[in-house]
């Protein structure tokens, strides 16, 4: 057996179904075997696979163990002479398999490999080649240095910039998503370390591959397609957690605590950077849509006291300043309150719950109203054509913004509202003929099992989270 390709799921199938359809392409005469680890997937994966590729071997783990630990499953199974650890969201070309080998074949000093990678939109990951962390490649990597001066050997050695990415190079760290290295070496140097769950795995395998003697080559004379980060929110916090705590894990495990202090310092740093820009991103993402709402209304409000003053009392300087500064304020105010009450704001955007909080702090403000003095009492009619104009802009606009790329201004289509229940078959029955009595529209409606999966279900209460993600509950 010339090559084993090992690829691990998880809830990606149909970047999977595509991956293994590109290796049937670039197989061509190469003996080869396809172990696909699933890491407990809720999206029908194994089932797929058995059905259009019954020839590839699976391991279907009860739960997520993680890359390394499930690449070490089918690692000691493995046959080939090469093993190629690759993600199952990439897209290989049809010389990738017999170039790659090709080259091995022909550098014995060589232990490992990666090739060129570019992203669904044909432009070159810097990741194919990079260096080991370092404290000096953290900070200029961290505080910006390597974007500004990219073609430096200083201040590019993260993703060795001032390396042709045309030309076949020594590297330090190969990318897990397509790593091709010889058995003998791996049975040299030991499996994938299983204290990384995900991510740093490459860079520690890297590593250990130049101590025993081997080189790590970069090649770019074949390239794969890689969707990067299909199967991970990378600007989330807890993605920013996990990598830099990988990357400390391992300068922790290979540098001496003299040379280490630093790094971890530097990579702490950087865990808080991220993490607040994470933070400062989602915040600003959750107030967008109230911000425009309330320019449009404070907008719309100036226009309608200048219109109604001028036609209703024949005098355009009508309202008195208190009103303009301090009064319209409050009404805003107020109608974006009670479209927080009704929860508006939720993803996706509800344009009902919206009209009933335009409604809602329209009331407050009436009762308000004849409650006060009567030289607090400024116009009631401003308060019933704001609400008007409020709901019929904010309306406009939710669906204007719909129809932009930004999941933040999609707005809820009931039709496609996904629901699912957490029962037995009974149960389920029973609240799914309730739900579609009184919503028929709705179309999905899926069991969530309280134990263990059957045929009807999407899953069971243990993978909740997983089916939330995926079927977008």
């Amino acid at each position: 057996m010339t090559l084993s390709i090992i690829i691990v799921n998880y809830n990606v199938k149909h970047f999977l179904l595509q991956c293994l359809q590109s290796i049937e392409k670039a197989s061509n005469n190469t003996k080869l075997e396809i172990i696909v680890v699933d890491n407990n997937s809720i999206d029908d994966s194994v089932k797929v696979i058995k059905k259009k590729f019954p020839y590839v071997n699976i391991i279907v783990n009860k739960k997520n163990l993680g890359f390394s630990k499930a690449n070490n499953q089918a690692i000691k199974i493995a046959q080939g002479k090469y093993i190629l650890l690759l993600n199952p969201d990439t897209v290989i070309q049809e010389n990738t398999l017999e170039s790659t080998i090709d080259f091995l074949n022909n550098n014995k000093q060589v232990g490992a490999l990666g090739v060129k990678m570019i992203d669904g939109n044909g432009v070159f990951l810097p990741e194919s080649k990079r260096s080991l962390p370092r404290p000096s490649t953290a900070f200029y990597k961290i505080f910006g240095l390597s974007k500004l001066f990219p073609k430096s050997k200083k201040f590019g050695q993260y993703h060795l910039n001032y390396i042709d990415k045309e030309k076949i190079s020594e590297i330090d760290v190969i990318s897990g998503a397509f790593f091709m290295v010889r058995k003998k070496v791996l049975e040299k140097i030991g499996l994938l370390d299983e204290q990384f769950f995900m991510y740093g795995e490459d860079i520690d395998l890297s590593y250990r591959i130049q101590k025993s003697g081997y080189k790590n080559f970069y090649f770019p004379n074949t390239s794969i397609i890689h969707y990067k980060g299909e199967s991970t929110k990378k600007t989330s916090v807890n993605y920013i957690f996990i990598f830099y705590k990988a990357m400390i894990l391992f300068v922790k495990k290979h540098y001496s605590k003299k040379n280490a202090a630093p790094l971890i310092i530097i990579m702490n740093i950087a865990i808080f950077m991220r993490a607040f820009i994470s933070i400062i991103k989602r915040i600003t993402l959750q107030i967008t849509q109230p911000i425009i709402d309330t320019i449009t209304i404070l907008i719309g409000m100036y226009m309608l006291q200048l219109v109604w003053a001028q036609n209703y009392f024949l005098d355009k300087n009508y309202y008195t300043d208190t009103l303009l500064n301090y009064i319209i304020p409050i009404y805003v105010l107020c109608w974006i309150l009670g479209i927080y009450s009704q929860n508006g704001y939720n993803k996706p955007l509800k344009v009902k719950s919206s009209i009933k909080g335009v409604i809602i702090g329209s009331l407050f403000m009436l009762i308000a109203y004849a409650l006060l003095p009567e030289n607090l009492r400024f116009s009631r009619a401003l308060i019933l054509l704001g609400a008007i104009y409020s709901i019929i802009s904010i309306t406009s606009i939710r669906y204007l913004l719909h129809y932009s790329n930004f999941y933040i201004f999609k707005v809820e289509d009931y039709q496609s509202r996904r629901i699912g229940i957490i029962a037995e078959q009974k149960e389920f029955q029973r609240i799914y003929k309730i739900i579609k009595n009184a919503n028929p529209k709705i179309k999905y409606i899926q069991q969530i099992n309280k134990f263990h999966r059957n045929n009807q279900s999407v899953g069971n209460i243990n993978q909740l989270s997983e089916i939330l993600a995926i079927n977008n509950l």
